[in-house]
């Protein structure tokens, strides 16, 4: 993998994340240390992500989801069991 020095990597930045978005990668160094490794994100296609509402219309909730249970919360509550 190729290292570039972080003057060369401000340089030519627009050029570098050309080559990544192509699926190339390399690291950044600072003074010789490598600092940062830049790779590809692995994001699935915009035709291919899961989206919300994808089993619209297979559930049901019931009219009366929110007093489910409300008798023995209610005895919970009152210490009864």
């Amino acid at each position: 993998m190729e290292t570039i020095n972080i003057h060369q990597a401000k340089t030519h930045l627009s050029r570098l994340i050309d080559r990544v978005a192509s699926g190339g990668s390399f690291i950044i160094a600072k003074a010789g240390k490598p600092i940062a490794k830049i790779v590809p994100l692995s994001a699935p296609d915009p035709g291919n992500a899961k989206r919300l509402g994808f089993m619209a219309g297979q559930l049901h909730v019931p009219a009366d989801f929110d007093r489910m249970g409300e008798k023995e919360i209610e005895a919970l509550f009152d210490g009864r069991s």
